[in-house]
């Protein structure tokens, strides 16, 4: 059950030096690109889908070219926990407002942070009901609509209450936001006085409409879990649960056996390594190893982007990642797939392989190797449906030694006479000097 339906590539008009034209519009080649294995390649991309892949220089014709020597290329990230509509309210001057046009432009901007970072698909939830109504929905929704061509933007409808007389209200609203567009089918039990039966009401609508289901979590009680587990067995592998930091809290023995009841229902985990969202007194990660032990697909995503959870909150998958390695002690290979193939599973969007016939969803990091790529990852080329969609690039200069031998490194512009490196005055963009280095 995927969050969106398969689109045709859209592809405007081409833009100097981005690769896109005007050599031939439908074709693409990667040049020199790294692959994980080891191999330098070429990567022909036509259509929205990886055409070609061959050895470096094999792959010409007429087709526009990219130059990524010195890049590592890998599937791109999805990012599968979002909230959208309070992304980038953190800011203490005033209340965050609530007019549904500066909520559409806040998803907007926070998508395209994200897509910058890498993420070429993002799942949002989005809360509805109370005094907002679904007024949020329909400004994360137009974002969307804004965005296609560059991100594929789905949405979760996040009601806090859906059972007894206070839940009606709660359950109609949900079968509106469902009939708006939204693509998932998302719950709060937590919140809820019966979380069971909010859970179950949950379930059972993502089944009448043919839809994914997304629990928000917290993930500390086992008997419910377990409950869920069982009552997930109709939808399987469409159904997520996370934040589930409360896990983390649990006994080893009972956490073990919530995570087995988990993987046997094909119930997904999303972690969030990088900080809590909702309550922001909740900062635990599910315990990683020992849910991937049990087999459980999980997915890392960001939660909270710079709002009242986690103000400094970055959006950043490749931070997850290096987060779930250097924290939780995942290898880089499988903390990688936790924010790029397996958070796609997740999300219901088609694999991705650096092989021909695969979609053309990529993401090309500056560097060498996998571990060093999620140290330290400044400069990215993102790449969607098969075209160059955003580009970040990092430069690192020095100024010049006092000592009389002084180490090979890049140096200031001998122009610059300004306040920082490479700029006269301050002013304008860096001026590479001789020897200034891409930085990763």
């Amino acid at each position: 059950m995927p969050d969106s339906q398969p689109q045709q590539p859209h592809s405007p008009g081409p833009r100097p030096g981005d690769g896109t034209g005007p050599a031939d519009a439908s074709s693409l080649v990667l040049s020199g690109a790294r692959l994980t294995d080891g191999r330098t390649v070429d990567v022909r991309l036509s259509g929205g889908r990886i055409e070609a892949v061959g050895t470096a220089g094999s792959l010409g014709g007429h087709a526009s070219k990219v130059d990524l020597g010195g890049f590592l290329l890998l599937p791109a990230p999805a990012e599968p926990h979002a909230h959208a509509d309070t992304a980038l309210t953190a800011e203490p001057e005033e209340p965050p407002s609530s007019a549904r046009t500066d909520i559409q432009r806040r998803a907007t901007e926070a998508a395209l942070l994200q897509l910058g970072h890498g993420a070429t698909g993002v799942r949002a939830h989005v809360r509805i009901g109370g005094v907002r109504g679904l007024g949020g929905l329909e400004a994360v929704l137009q974002a969307r609509r804004s965005l296609h061509g560059l991100a594929e933007l789905t949405t979760v409808a996040l009601p806090p209450v859906l059972t007894g007389r206070a839940g009606a209200d709660g359950r109609a609203m949900l079968r509106d936001a469902l009939g708006m567009g939204a693509s998932v089918v998302g719950g709060c039990p937590d919140l809820d006085p019966d979380p069971a039966g909010h859970a179950e009401t949950v379930l059972t609508l993502a089944a009448e409409h043919g839809r994914p289901a997304d629990l928000h979590t917290d993930g500390a009680d086992p008997a419910r879990l377990a409950r869920l587990a069982a009552m997930a067995g109709g939808l399987r592998d469409a159904v997520s649960l996370g934040p589930c930091g409360g896990l983390a809290r649990l006994p080893h023995e009972a956490a073990g056996r919530a995570a087995d009841q988990l993987a046997a229902a094909g119930v997904g985990v999303v972690c969030l390594p990088q900080g809590g969202c909702g309550t922001a007194g909740l900062r635990e990660v599910a315990p990683v190893r020992l849910l991937r032990a049990a087999g459980v697909r999980l997915a890392a995503g960001s939660g909270a982007l710079r709002d009242a959870a986690n103000p400094v909150g970055r959006g950043d998958p490749l931070e997850a990642a290096y987060l779930l390695a250097s924290r939780y002690g995942l290898p880089p290979g499988p903390a990688y797939d936790s924010v790029s193939a397996t958070a796609r599973e997740l999300l219901g969007l088609p694999e991705v392989r650096v092989e021909a016939g695969f979609p053309a969803e990529l993401l090309a990091v500056r560097g060498s190797r996998l571990a060093g790529v999620l140290s330290l990852a400044y400069s990215r080329v993102v790449i969607h449906r098969g075209r160059i969609v955003a580009r970040t690039s990092a430069v690192r200069e020095y100024c010049d030694s006092a000592v009389a031998v002084a180490p090979e490194l890049p140096r200031q512009s001998s122009r610059a006479q300004g306040p920082g490196p490479g700029r006269r005055g301050g002013e304008g963009p860096p001026e590479r000097g001789a020897g200034a280095e891409e930085e990763g």
